[in-house]
Order: structure tokens, then C-alpha cells, then sequence
């Protein structure tokens, strides 16, 4: 699921002519731009977000995975009072096809984004007692990444009409469409990011506040719910 209304009083949303060289997914915010002569609908910059998209027009549909845990039992040596991997270990993520710049982990590591795999390297503190003896034996890590939807080609639900919908009445929603490396405690100001997607950073001082943090995302449900301005 990437875009899921919740409550939206008797607002309609409106239907723009779609900007051809954008790539989106529902959940995505939408802004105008000029397209030679004629004003199209694209992913917003953040600067001057209109509404929510709930059209699809990509070539892959991506999904966030969040406060994806695992423990890895490790071999350590003890130094300076603390216990320490000895060999680099590799565990393998719950998806393969990563986007690089979203990934992020509570412990140092190394990631081939194409296989899922992290690498913990040698010198990586024990974290977690698994047999409980007081002795850390295992390495306990959270990590947060968007990942490419296996086995689903893309779509495009624009072709037909070479239009775009865009809900941009306040409203209650649930997305999937935010940046996965941010924070997004209840209440917080949630801006539109570079790439169109909702985030709790503002980017900079021409980004305002489009929405409120209703429920944030947990490792239950990816979905963002929010109430849009």
C-alpha cells in the first residue's frame, strides 16, 4: 500500500495534466511546474507542494522496511573491558535491492545493496547477552531501508488519460511515501523532501510544514498516517 485515505470530508481531489518525465508512486506529493508552454503535475521539490498523488507512473515500485532487527551471534575477545568481534560477519537483510542512500543502521556496517547482505566488521563491539551469562556473544542491530518490490513491474495509471490526481484538501491519510532515515514522533511538522517524499528534516527555510505526524511508522506497519494541511 502506498497511499490509503482515511477520512477526507466530501472533498473531491482534482485531476492535473501530468508532467511526462516524472516517475511516481501513490503517497508520493505532487507540485506544478511549467512544461514548455503548458502547466503539468510533477514530484514536488519541497518548495511548493500542491497535494498528495494518487496516480502511479514508474518503472519499479519501492516499499520502506523500518526498525528491522536482528541478532547475529558472534566470537569475541575481550579488550579494555569490553568484548569485541574477532572476524567479519555477514548477515543477510529481510530484502535484497536496496536504494543506497536510504539505508541506515544503529552499528557500523557495510552494505552490497544489490543481495541484502551486511557485512559487521572485525572490531565490532558484542552488544547483546543471547545466553545470558553476562557476557555479550552476539551483535544486536536496527536498521531502516527502502527496498525495490520483487517480481512486480511497473505501471502506469496516467497513459490513458495523460492526467494526474491530486487530493489536496485536509485530510486524514496513511502513506508508505517518506524518507525511512528520518524520526516521525506524534505531532511532529512533517515538510516534503527534494524527491517528493514526507519527512520530519526541512530541507531548508523556503520548505513549510505540509502535514502532522498522526502514528508514525513501526516495524509492525511501514505506513506513515497523517493529517494533511
Amino acid at each position: 500500500m502506498s497511499l490509503k485515505i482515511i477520512q477526507c470530508g466530501n472533498s473531491l481531489p482534482f485531476a492535473y495534466p501530468v508532467d511526462p518525465t516524472a516517475s511516481f508512486q501513490p503517497g508520493m506529493i505532487g507540485q506544478l511546474y511549467l512544461y514548455g508552454n503548458n502547466i503539468v503535475c510533477g514530484v514536488s521539490d519541497g518548495t511548493a507542494p500542491l497535494g498528495i498523488i494518487d496516480d502511479v507512473k514508474t518503472t519499479a515500485f519501492y516499499q520502506p522496511a523500518i526498525d528491522e532487527s536482528k541478532i547475529v551471534p558472534v566470537v569475541t575477545v575481550q579488550q579494555g573491558g569490553r568484548y569485541l568481534t574477532t572476524i567479519d560477519v555477514i548477515a543477510a537483510l529481510e530484502n535484497p535491492n536496496i536504494s543506497i542512500n536510504s539505508f541506515i543502521c544503529d552499528i557500523p556496517v557495510f552494505l552490497n545493496q544489490r543481495n541484502g547482505n551486511i557485512t559487521i566488521p572485525a572490531g565490532t563491539e558484542a552488544n547483546y547477552d543471547q545466553d545470558g551469562d553476562g557476557i555479550p556473544d552476539s551483535v544486536r542491530y536496527v536498521c531502516n531501508y527502502v527496498y525495490q518490490v520483487p517480481g512486480v513491474p511497473g505501471d502506469d495509471s496516467t497513459s490513458g488519460s495523460g492526467r494526474v490526481t491530486i487530493w489536496f484538501n485536509r485530510m486524514i491519510f496513511e502513506t508508505d511515501q517518506f524518507e525511512v532515515s528520518m524520526r516521525y514522533p506524534l505531532n511532529a511538522n512533517l515538510f516534503v523532501s527534494e524527491a517528493g517524499l514526507l519527512t520530519t528534516r526541512k530541507p531548508s527555510d523556503y520548505h513549510f510544514p505540509v502535514a502532522l505526524v498522526l502514528a508514525p511508522p513501526t516495524a509492525r506497519s511501514s505506513n506513515l498516517c497523517c493529517l494533511w494541511l
